[in-house]
């Protein structure tokens, strides 16, 4: 039975631990995550949104930062949300205290569409998606550079928002927050290849 771990420090943990039970349709179970060495116990992982200077504290101060780097070498697959996305980058635009795992070859705009008063949804074109997914954008984040191995999933405008590389899915939004389970099926797909 598959295993996917959602780290709960911040963020909507159980709406993503619920969206992946779905998307598992009993083939499997998901599960909080909140102390070290659970991380390899698990086919898959979700690092989701929230504040990412707090997470990025919380990852280091248990070891869980280390064990997310290990995973990611092992080719366990990792969906990175909102802050998540900002956390496996390699660098982050501007004066930030945030280290990120290096996970994936991108540069980061962090808040890159305003404050949160500022969020909104918009429909997007994804490669691969015979019809648009609607997103949910939560002050949030953006890749304004990607490295040439980083496969451009969907852009708003000239900005990308969802990207893949290897193992990792990165998305700028929440697809938690919305019954639309197509990126929860990518990401499951990634476990088998």
């Amino acid at each position: 039975m598959t295993k996917i771990g959602v780290i709960a420090f911040q963020g909507d943990v159980s709406e993503h631990v619920l969206a992946m039970q779905r998307a598992l349709e009993g083939k499997g179970s998901a599960v909080a995550i909140r102390q070290a060495r659970a991380v390899s116990d698990c086919d898959g992982l979700v690092l989701p949104g929230g504040e990412s200077t707090a997470i990025c504290r919380q990852l280091e101060s248990t070891g869980m930062a280390q064990e997310l780097i290990d995973a990611a070498r092992r080719g366990v697959p990792i969906m990175a949300t909102c802050a998540g996305l900002v956390l496996v980058s390699r660098e982050i635009e501007g004066d930030c205290k945030v280290r990120p795992l290096g996970l994936m070859d991108t540069v980061i705009g962090r808040n890159a569409f305003g404050p949160q008063r500022e969020s909104f949804e918009m429909d997007l074109e994804v490669a691969g998606f015979s019809r648009p997914y609607r997103a949910v954008f939560i002050r949030a984040p953006a890749i304004v550079r990607a490295g040439p191995e980083v496969e451009v999933l969907a852009r708003l405008g000239e900005i990308i928002v969802a990207a893949r590389q290897k193992k990792i899915l990165a998305l700028a939004f929440h697809p938690e927050l919305t019954e639309d389970l197509r990126f929860h099926h990518l990401f499951l797909k990634m476990l088998e290849a």
